[in-house]
């Protein structure tokens, strides 16, 4: 597919905006190099650019900027468990990161821990955004079983996990109120469902009242 003249002119304004010498040439590569991805998002990205870069525009500063459904660098560090009593619903590249500063969260270093979090999960995003593989989400459940129940609820509002999947790792029994609720609502959807936040509050409701 042929990049659209729209497309190049934005690159062509964030080269200038960002003191890179760009041939239009070297922007319908660019351009090419980025078509596997919407061109919205591109769009959003070179925007993002033009406000962030302090040095000169590359393929990996827009690849790097693209919303692609996975979280940002501080977003993911935030989400991911600090003990193993926490669960999470998280990426693959947050997992694999996470598995990089482990050790340094048991043994309560969380500044350096961030810190290699950070820079593995920035490689591994960088590395899947650059393969064009699409974000996979993952339940990694701990000790604690009434800490999963939201997380998973949440996971499934943002269609990150089906509701039929995420009511089978409830730590209820299958006849329970909530894991009922989730089959059913997953019932009469397909896919990656998205269940209403009002909805998700209302089969809480009734589980406590249960």
């Amino acid at each position: 597919m042929q990049p659209s003249e729209n497309l190049l002119k934005a690159i062509a304004v964030t080269a200038e905006l960002t003191d890179t010498d760009l041939s239009e040439n070297a922007a319908r590569v660019m351009a090419d190099d980025l078509s596997q991805y919407d061109e919205a998002l591109i769009v959003k990205a070179l925007t993002k650019c033009r406000k962030e870069l302090r040095s000169r525009l590359t393929l990996a500063e827009i690849i790097n900027r693209i919303d692609d459904g996975r979280p940002g660098p501080e977003e993911a560090w935030a989400m991911i468990p600090k003990n193993e009593f926490g669960s999470v619903v998280w990426t693959s590249e947050m997992s694999e990161a996470f598995g990089v500063c482990y050790k340094q969260i048991e043994a309560g270093d969380l500044i350096q821990a961030r810190l290699s979090f950070v820079e593995s999960y920035k490689d591994k995003v960088s590395r899947a955004r650059d393969e064009g593989a699409k974000v996979n989400w993952l339940p990694s459940l701990g000790h604690d079983q009434n800490g999963r129940e939201s997380v998973l609820m949440e996971a499934v509002d943002k269609g990150r996990l089906t509701a039929s999947y995420a009511a089978k790792l409830l730590p209820y029994n299958q006849g329970s109120t909530v894991a009922n609720k989730l089959l059913e609502i997953a019932s009469q959807e397909s896919g990656f469902v998205k269940i209403k936040a009002a909805d998700l509050k209302l089969i809480s409701n009734e589980k406590g009242n249960g």
